[in-house]
């Protein structure tokens, strides 16, 4: 694939000190990435103060971050041919880094949307290219003990984004959760120049120009008409129904395109593959509900309970620790048994702490809350990824480069989806119990950025009912996704034969955020 280094005889003994060093410079672009994908939930409520705007309008710094990602993946892997993995690795810091100082220069609401997106343009070829380096790198011998690496910055970073956009928030400003990144990615950017392997550009597949241009504007718009429906009273509104029209033409559009080219940007021919297909499916389905409901958490915390973004981090982490435990137990099970025996007891232990998630009050005991975002985070752990895991294990070597990357684009989008539709949910509940915020749900009497500390007790307790609500929209959610999960295999697969026409070696490497 490159005329990168390989791995001489020996070295498959440990890992050597260059091997170590190239890892640290991906690690660092991992923390970068990782790390802004949770970091800014915390500050929802910050920003929607300072910027004066609603929920419906400022959630959009975490949609259109998840669609940018969704949109680069795919091209990560031709780029990386086309141009060298080094190079391409450098211009994502690049990108990546002049979208964070951008978006930590940000005069409204708007412009830190646009500036979001250029971030995340960035932030979506830092995972995948720094980890086809590493792999190379390694060698197959190896591999298993470099993603070990890696994996350490994606299971803590659930648990130090929150904590870290709170503190950064709290004591400095919210421009900080932005600024972190220039330190951090000036000592990778010339760390990458003097330490990772130089490699020459070679001539691979033709991109799937079309395939990008219906998709990725089909999926923005239709998911841009589903937040409007907040702000514009329901989807009756022209503003509403116009974008999601001509959003699911496009991706209707993409489907006919793709099944008739053969190295479309998602290959649907993978969907034949029932397994793969059900595990996608239950993926999608559990991710919106889980990842939706992940923005709602902060603002319970500060718009009803009056805390601070730092504490809210804390009161955030039992989650991420639960999910950081089970994570690596579930990923052994999944080599050892049927995937359903796993997906299904998680999405019923994710059910049930939705379910007492409803239960929340005004003054529901912290104690309580950590257990109950523990249980859900062992739940993550035991769902997210068997469902990884046993979508790759039927489908040849040769598919699994193919089938990685639109497993990585099926959790970006199913990302933005849930955000988009629990903000919706959030912001239409409000303004139900307060007509007086005119639509957005964020009037100072009822809205995010209030101090719930210094609300009314009849005030906190509606905006509670809102909060509870909307959970109760994130459990049936799960209902569909358990039902799914019904139809994956309780037994190991057998071996996939005919997987002599290659290997799995240049595989995109799946993103897991918890």
């Amino acid at each position: 694939m490159s005329s990168e280094p390989t791995p001489v005889d020996g070295q498959n003994e440990g890992l050597d000190r260059r091997l170590l060093a190239i890892a640290s410079v991906v690690v660092l672009g991992a923390i970068m990435s990782i790390l802004d994908t949770t970091v800014v939930n915390v500050a929802i409520n910050t920003l929607s103060r300072d910027f004066e705007t609603d929920l419906a309008t400022i959630q959009w710094i975490v949609t259109g971050y998840t669609l940018a990602l969704a949109t680069v993946i795919p091209v990560t892997g031709w780029a990386a041919d086309r141009f060298g993995t080094k190079r391409l690795y450098i211009l994502a810091i690049v990108l990546f880094v002049a979208g964070s100082a951008l978006c930590g220069a940000a005069w409204s609401a708007e412009s830190l949307i646009f500036f979001r997106v250029l971030q995340g343009l960035g932030g979506g070829m830092l995972m995948p290219a720094g980890m086809t380096i590493l792999t190379r790198a390694a060698g197959p011998q190896r591999v298993g003990r470099v993603m070990a690496i890696i994996g350490i910055p994606m299971m803590l970073g659930p648990i130090l984004g929150p904590i870290l956009g709170g503190w950064l928030v709290d004591d400095f400003s919210w421009r900080w959760i932005f600024f972190i990144n220039l330190p951090i990615g000036a000592v990778a950017f010339f760390l990458s120049l003097r330490i990772l392997p130089k490699d020459e550009p070679e001539a691979g597949e033709r991109f799937d120009v079309l395939g990008l241009a219906l998709l990725s504007p089909g999926l923005a718009l239709a998911i841009y008409g589903l937040a409007e429906s907040a702000s514009e009273g329901g989807f009756g509104h022209t503003m509403v129904i116009g974008p999601m029209l001509v959003g699911f033409a496009l991706i209707i559009g993409f489907v006919f395109h793709a099944l008739r080219t053969p190295h479309a940007l998602i290959d649907l021919r993978l969907f034949k593959n029932r397994t793969f297909a059900v595990a996608a499916g239950t993926l999608t389905l559990m991710i919106i509900s889980v990842f939706g409901a992940m923005l709602l958490l902060p603002l319970y915390l500060q718009a009803v309970r009056g805390e601070s973004a730092f504490d809210s981090g804390l009161l955030l982490a039992p989650q991420g620790i639960g999910a950081m435990l089970a994570m690596p137990i579930a990923g052994t099970l999944a080599d050892r048994t049927g995937i359903g025996k796993l997906v299904i007891p998680g999405l019923l232990l994710i059910g049930v702490t939705f379910v007492g998630l409803t239960q929340l009050t005004g003054d529901t005991s912290y104690w309580t809350l950590s257990a109950i975002l523990f249980a859900q985070g062992i739940g993550m752990g035991f769902t997210m990824m068997p469902l990884m895991t046993g979508a790759l294990q039927t489908l040849r070597k040769v598919q699994v480069a193919r089938a990685s990357t639109s497993l990585n684009i099926i959790q970006q989008v199913g990302a933005s989806i849930g955000t988009a539709v629990m903000s919706v949910i959030l912001t239409v509940a409000l303004s139900d119990r307060f007509p007086d915020s005119g639509g957005s749900g964020a009037s100072p009497e009822s809205g995010l950025g209030g101090t719930g500390a210094n609300l009314p007790l009849q005030i906190r307790d509606l905006m509670t009912e809102a909060f509870t609500h909307t959970f109760w929209w994130a459990t049936a959610l799960i209902i569909p996704a358990l039902l799914a999960a019904f139809l994956l295999p309780r037994r190991k697969p057998a071996p996939v034969e005919g997987d002599e026409e290659g290997g799995a070696g240049d595989a995109a490497p799946v993103l897991i955020h918890a």
